[in-house]
């Protein structure tokens, strides 16, 4: 059981400053010493880079495509364990979800789901009385949603808020915030969103101490943290990734297996839960940075390279070649290497006309195209991810392309937006697009360290 205070930062469109709103509170909340939980509803990596900025603490994501309804309280829960406060961003407008799939991954449904009372950001830009009609469809549409407040963005002048609140007086909803139009106030961002705070750190950590200093000076601090207390206790358990995974691959005592996973400005897109589930199954994970790392942490059994944005690094990964060689030697002796997105295109014979690792026989280069949306998903080989057969969900996510797209051996069935195969199983390398969260099936993990306990 949980009785963490929380608020779910929502909007009616993308575009309406749910980031900057849910980013900037968790920073001045922080600020105010409390304890702040950054979470991010939706598959998105590089938000919750910035909420881990403003708090100080992990951002994590609470997806229901990906894990499934019944699993958002219990992520939350762990993720929040110990906490004053926790702060979920939304995706899109507060309604919208996995494609023709009702609420299925809405930010309502895990509102619901974490019987969190929601904020309510609308952008106040182009509209005066008009606020209030859609202010009232908003918290009429669902019942089950607990629309506790509004904070108003974008809004232009003194003039301009006296006739937002006058109209919202009707509707019902306190006003717990207003911002005023600031068009210096920005995230700058590229093809796929925001660029990620490791590639700006220096003025990511401008940017949301800006956030949080104008979220301190325009919203009621003290009504938003009373709203979020008045959260009811939830009964769900906390998710354990020790219980997830059973016991550990090796006894109490006997020599972690190494598992390495990439990280820095290339390679900023993990879940949070994979190192756990990883560490929990009995291995040591350790980071190392492809831009800068010369040689795969010492003892290395594994290689674990997910998403992020080699493209943008294509020279610089090129030019390491010691790295490159260390990768191809792991692959090519059979370790568990388990690569997704940016991580397929760094295993690739090239990006860009860049030399890559050459592990798998494929060209990789950016493209005009943004492939994104949800995905059903079946193993087609067995790998050291999962036997063949398995049925996971996932996300794609890349504006770019490989050429094959699948090997002779692929790695996923895919039954959205089209029915396809895609990826690579060859040896102990699973290389895919698609992006999964391994809490929804941890024996992914458990089979991970198994495979590098065999081959260490």
């Amino acid at each position: 059981m949980t009785s963490v205070p929380r608020l779910v930062i929502a909007a009616p469109s993308s575009g309406s400053g749910k980031t900057t709103v849910a980013t900037g509170l968790m920073a001045a909340f922080a600020a105010a010493g409390l304890a702040v939980s950054p979470h991010k509803v939706g598959p998105d990596y590089i938000d919750p880079g910035y909420h881990s900025l403003a708090a100080g603490r992990r951002g994590r994501n609470l997806d229901a495509f990906l894990c499934g309804p019944a699993l958002m309280a219990p992520l939350f829960a762990h993720g929040s364990a110990g906490c004053d406060l926790a702060v979920v961003e939304g995706v899109m407008g507060m309604y919208d979800g996995a494609a023709g799939q009702g609420e299925l991954a809405s930010t309502a449904q895990v509102a619901k789901a974490l019987r969190a009372p929601v904020v309510l950001v609308v952008d106040a830009s182009s509209q005066s009385r008009s606020v209030a009609a859609l202010v009232h469809g908003f918290v009429s549409w669902d019942p089950e949603v607990r629309v506790g407040g509004v904070i108003l963005n974008k809004v232009g002048s003194d003039r301009h808020e006296e006739l937002l609140r006058d109209a919202l007086d009707s509707a019902g909803v306190p006003v717990l915030g207003v911002l005023r139009r600031d068009a210096q106030l920005h995230a700058p961002s590229r093809h796929l969103g925001l660029v990620p705070v490791a590639e700006r750190q220096p003025e990511a950590v401008e940017s949301v101490a800006a956030l949080a200093a104008r979220v301190r000076a325009g919203c009621d601090l003290d009504g938003l943290l009373a709203l979020a207390r008045s959260a009811p206790a939830l009964p769900d358990a906390a998710w354990d990734p020790a219980a997830a995974v059973g016991e550990p691959v090796r006894p109490a005592g006997a020599v972690r297996p190494v598992v390495a996973i990439a990280s820095g400005a290339a390679f900023t897109f993990s879940y949070a839960e994979h190192a756990e589930l990883l560490t929990a199954a009995g291995a040591e994970v350790v980071p190392f940075d492809p831009l800068h790392d010369e040689q795969l942490p010492a003892g290395t059994a594994g290689l674990v390279i997910g998403g992020g944005f080699p493209e943008v690094y294509a020279p610089e990964l090129s030019a390491n070649e010691p790295l490159r060689a260390a990768v191809a030697g792991l692959a090519h002796g059979g370790a568990p290497v388990a690569a997704e997105c940016a991580g397929l295109l760094y295993l690739a014979r090239s990006l860009d006309g860049k030399p890559m690792c050459g592990v798998l026989d494929a060209e990789a280069r950016m493209s005009q195209r943004l492939t994104l949306g949800y995905r059903e998903a079946v193993a087609v080989s067995d790998s050291v991810l999962a036997p063949a057969g398995t049925r996971m969900q996932g996300h794609e996510f890349h504006r770019t392309v490989i050429e094959p797209g699948a090997g002779p051996e692929p790695a996923w069935g895919l039954r959205q937006p089209t029915r396809r195969v895609e990826g690579f199983v060859r040896g102990g390398v699973h290389a895919s697009y698609l992006h999964t969260h391994w809490a929804a099936e941890p024996g992914v993990a458990r089979r991970f360290v198994e495979k590098c306990v065999g081959t260490a």
